[in-house]
């Protein structure tokens, strides 16, 4: 029997329509602020029918929140918050600008250095803005749970932070802003949310079994819809079936007790942060040479996964995972994503910098087990060529 506590306060607006509900949720009175990305909101009619849910309110604006949201474009906002009398962040846009509103939320309140936050996990955020959430697209998660990742552009260092009270207070979810995403970010939030779920799914056995097939249902979706969303540029119920897919891969219902093993995100933040891949090409890069270096650790979940997901049947037991991670790949591949460090003109030299980041960063004990050092690391990178 698996003993877990889950806690999910957030409220989700799902379907047609969604936007135009968010005024409900808002306080009246409300000083509010809009945080964006590149002004993409401007041009879809995105803003237009925020801006019209919000008439009743002050309304001020943000954007230009990077797709690796930093730390200077955030402080930017924070300054922006305490300077208008701001007491209500809605970010508008996919994970990249909620993680970041995340972070001004707790920014804006915090006694002493911002960047606290990010350097202890589990900082002392003893207050935070409340902040609501417009999803645009479908990748991260982050609309329904509480962390957030952050860079520090003059230092180059990627870190995750989380804290209960940087859950959104609600998320509008309608799948028809994300109809006009370009095909790079549509791939590349299948990705993200695939290796979300892979990352407390591939671990080993603890009796979840509810989980396990939460977590294969998810896959499942992803494999059998990804693609369409790409060929069929057009199809909202295919965006519905992905959206809610995204958000059910990270809102901490698949993970409740159960291990995670998140040595994947970890090391891909390292090659964002010195190379600036995309959050997603570097998952694709990392996870496939992780399941290879770990695939004896991660057997019995390896098989289970190889059955159930790919329907791999036939041959030796080693012959099964083999193949289960090389379909990994080809799923990722059929997606336009490339899983090599080479493909991204990156060569054998940037190992060495980016085994050294790892350590300079704390992430020396990765892995369900605690057990991907940096030697671990090392022969995960290697592969990845």
């Amino acid at each position: 029997m698996l003993n877990f506590q889950f806690h999910n306060p957030v409220k989700i607006i799902f379907g047609k329509d969604a936007i135009s509900k968010i005024g409900q949720e808002i306080p009246a009175g409300s000083r509010i602020l809009i945080t964006y990305g590149g002004g993409s909101i401007k041009h879809n009619g995105v803003l237009d029918q925020v801006l019209a849910a919000l008439k009743e309110f002050e309304v001020h604006q943000f954007g230009g929140i990077e797709a690796n949201p930093t730390f200077e474009t955030l402080m930017q906002a924070v300054a922006q918050v305490k300077t208008q009398n701001i007491d209500f962040l809605l970010a508008v846009g996919g994970g990249s600008v909620i993680d970041g509103t995340k972070f001004i939320a707790a920014a804006a309140l915090f006694d002493g250095d911002p960047w606290t936050i990010m350097e202890q996990w589990g900082a002392p955020i003893k207050q935070a803005l409340p902040l609501g959430a417009v999803l645009t697209l479908a990748a991260t998660g982050s609309e329904m749970n509480s962390g957030g990742v952050i860079t520090r552009r003059e230092w180059k260092v990627k870190r995750p932070f989380s804290h209960p009270l940087v859950f959104p207070k609600f998320a509008a979810l309608d799948p028809a802003t994300t109809l006009s995403l370009p095909p790079r970010q549509v791939s590349n939030g299948i990705v993200d949310s695939f290796v979300h779920i892979t990352e407390q799914y591939l671990t080993y056995p603890v009796g979840g079994k509810v989980q396990d097939r939460l977590a294969e249902g998810l896959l499942l979706t992803l494999i059998e819809e990804g693609p369409k969303a790409l060929t069929q540029p057009d199809d909202v119920d295919v965006r519905a079936d992905l959206m809610w897919t995204s958000t059910l891969a990270l809102n901490g219902l698949i993970g409740a007790g159960v291990p995670g093993d998140w040595s994947t995100h970890m090391i891909g933040h390292e090659i964002t942060a010195a190379y600036g891949l995309d959050h997603a090409q570097t998952l694709a890069i990392v996870l496939p040479a992780l399941l290879t270096v770990k695939k004896q650790d991660k057997r019995e979940k390896l098989l289970q996964y190889a059955e159930r997901v790919w329907g791999l049947r036939e041959g030796s037991e080693e012959e099964r995972i083999d193949r289960a991670i090389a379909a990994t790949r080809s799923f990722f591949e059929s997606l336009q994503v490339k899983t090599r460090l080479a493909d991204y003109g990156i060569g054998a030299e940037s190992v060495d910098h980016l085994v050294a980041q790892l350590i300079k960063n704390g992430m020396v004990k990765l892995g369900e087990r605690r057990d991907v050092t940096p030697e671990v690391s090392r022969q995960v990178l290697q592969l990845c060529f």
